[in-house]
């Protein structure tokens, strides 16, 4: 009656260990360490670069824990911070011999100390908040009234470059803030060029109005299409700061909107604030110039003579020099995509550019006047530039679609066309806030923590003992195993652990074991009853199933509301939560019945089971009802 088959038994053993293995990796906390990252397309991270660390830790007298190359960083750890910060200074003078055009990112950061063979098996610690692990806290402040500007820009000179082309002449067009003023010399231009805007630019509403001998055509952004570009900017803007948070290798961090214009950035674990600030500070951007293709430029790019004037030396991906004119045709903001690809033909490495009207227009008309010269696309980076390819123009492009390439991989394509479409930030930002929490403080607020959950387990597990005896030892143990899967699924999906998420751990640990009361309650009541042990121990599980699952789906119900409708603590609360009430229902029913089972099922003559006083009525005692 009460014994499970051999695959249920299978099932608690995988459970168990692969639960043991998931969670043990939270056990071996964090050691300093440093990390080397890319800061330009052209500096790439490999294997090469993880000798050059190795190679300058060595020369400086530092022994590191480890040094391993993941992803696209390589990561150094160490025994103490002191020998962390010698460490980097180390680095920065092997890999940054000028500081001023650095093409590495060296950071200060932590790395979990979890032995090879558990990283080999993919188990990593639970992800840490700020609150727990210390790091750096931003609010941010975005320009709208920049953004909108910026878009009054771009459309000025698409409507510029669209009355052109309709030969509907005008007087001239300038933005005064975020509106846009077209001037006419009389009432029948005006009215195609309202026409004509209405049309083509359903984003913006007209007045008209006469000034002196002219009419003008004042054109605004309506309120509908400017909440648009300010959400869009803030979306971009969140997304550039996702990309280049990543160089710093923070692990989950905290990057969301908060209000109509601020945008809160957490970075867990982040100890160099000063470098964190110029990582979200970077900007990326793409000009377009002509090659300087002059007997004055080709002996400057042998070194035998000087640039000429009017021209600048710049170096191309191969190290090659590159003499380019100093005007600029084209820059990034007439930029709209930029997407990696293959050359249909030769099966290259491509970037494909997108862009806007004015671009367009003004591309189509320099490779149809310099057909047979070099073009020079470069890529701009705090400053510094560097010639992403110089092709020979073929023929007039058109259309606002061009493609560039120049011997890249199809990385280097991907992380190009990454810098080009988000590199630079939709709408200035400042820092209007800033904080800073100390590993320290993570620290105490980890062992308040652990205090907190371990010791409301120990008070749970020994009231348990005490009034259900030696089921209540089975509930303490599967409340336990509740505990390590719910640490292990967490491990697992890499969740980030904040103090609301510990606040979570304790409160499952009351709710998991009413799952446990409600059973022994009812094998109590069986026993009352006059059942045999072996027939109440099974209708007790049995029947008390119903209302478990009731009492958990409806509480999950609320925990998935928290989850979907909440935001920051609120979800780190919540995802813990549900993640509980999930394995509670495993532990609590199924692995607390498997315990059972093994110690009682085997017993055929069952004539008692420990679970506590069963006060059952006297035999003489006379029952009324009215």
């Amino acid at each position: 009656m009460n014994r499970y088959p051999m695959w249920k038994y299978a099932i608690i053993v995988v459970a168990l260990v692969v639960g043991f293995l998931y969670t043990l990796p939270n056990f071996f906390g964090e050691a300093p360490a440093v990390q080397v990252s890319s800061a330009k397309v052209t500096f790439k991270v490999d294997a090469g670069t993880r000798q050059r660390v190795e190679e300058a830790l060595k020369a400086a007298g530092i022994e590191p824990d480890l040094v391993s190359l993941d992803g696209g960083s390589v990561r150094a750890r160490f025994a103490s911070t002191d020998t962390q910060l010698k460490a980097k200074d180390a680095i920065q003078k092997a890999l940054i011999p000028d500081a001023a055009n650095a093409g590495y990112i060296v950071a200060l950061n932590l790395l979990s100390r979890s032995p090879g063979w558990l990283t080999a098996l993919h188990a990593f610690p639970m992800y840490l908040g700020l609150d727990l692990r210390g790091g750096v806290h931003f609010m941010l402040q975005v320009d709208m009234q920049a953004a909108l500007a910026k878009k009054a820009e771009s459309l000025a000179g698409d409507i510029r470059t669209s009355l052109r082309e309709k030969n509907v002449r005008h007087s001239g067009i300038s933005r005064n803030g975020q509106t846009i003023e077209i001037r006419f010399r009389d009432m029948a231009t005006l009215n195609a060029g309202k026409a004509l805007v209405a049309d083509l630019f359903a984003d913006l509403q007209t007045v008209e109005a006469t000034d002196g001998a002219e009419f003008k055509l004042t054109a605004s952004i309506k309120p509908e299409a400017a909440r648009r570009v300010q959400e869009q900017s803030l979306k971009q803007n969140i997304t550039t700061l996702h990309n280049r948070i990543n160089e710093l290798g923070v692990a989950e961090p905290v990057i969301q909107q908060q209000g109509l214009d601020r945008i809160v950035v957490q970075l867990p674990g982040v100890q160099d604030t000063a470098k964190a600030k110029d990582i979200l500070g970077r900007t990326a951007t793409l000009e377009v110039r002509m090659v300087d293709e002059s007997t004055e430029a080709r002996n400057a790019e042998g070194g035998v003579a000087a640039v000429p004037f009017g021209s600048e030396r710049y170096l191309e991906r191969n190290g090659q020099t590159v003499i380019v004119k100093k005007q600029v045709i084209l820059t990034g903001e007439n930029l709209t995509d930029a997407q990696p690809g293959f050359d249909n033909q030769t099966q290259e490495a491509v970037v494909n550019l997108t862009l806007d009207a004015k671009g367009a227009r003004i591309f189509r008309d320099i490779t149809r006047e310099n057909v047979g010269k070099r073009m020079a696309i470069l890529l701009f980076e705090k400053g510094k530039g560097e010639v992403v390819t110089a092709p020979v123009i073929r023929s007039e492009i058109g259309g606002g679609r061009v493609q560039i390439s120049g011997r890249m991989t199809s990385v280097e394509a991907n992380d190009t066309a990454l810098l080009l479409r988000a590199g630079s930030l939709a709408a200035p930002m400042e820092i209007i806030e800033e904080t800073t929490i100390g590993p320290s403080l993570g620290a105490e607020n980890i062992t308040k923590g652990f205090h907190s959950v371990a010791w409301g387990f120990a008070a749970v597990a020994v009231f348990m003992c005490v009034y259900y005896v030696l089921f209540g030892m089975f509930s303490s143990v599967s409340l336990a195993v509740n505990l390590l899967l719910l640490v292990a699924i967490l491990s697992m999906l890499q969740a980030t652990l904040t103090l609301p998420g510990m606040a979570a751990m304790a409160l499952v640990l009351g709710m998991a074991i009413d799952s446990n009361v409600l059973i022994n309650e009812r094998v109590r009541e069986e026993l009352r009853n006059g059942a045999s042990a072996q027939a109440a121990i099974h209708a007790g599980y049995d029947r008390a199933w119903a209302t478990i699952l009731d009492s958990n789906v409806t509480t999950l119900i609320a925990g998935l509301a928290l989850l979907a409708f909440g935001s920051g603590p609120v979800r780190g609360f919540a995802v813990v939560h549900v993640l509980g009430i999930l394995t509670s229902m495993f532990s609590g029913v199924f692995f607390s019945r498997g315990l059972v089972n093994l110690w009682y099922g085997r017993k055929n003559r069952l004539k008692s089971v420990s679970i506590g006083t069963v006060w059952r009525p006297e035999p003489d005692a006379k029952v009324s009802s009215q």
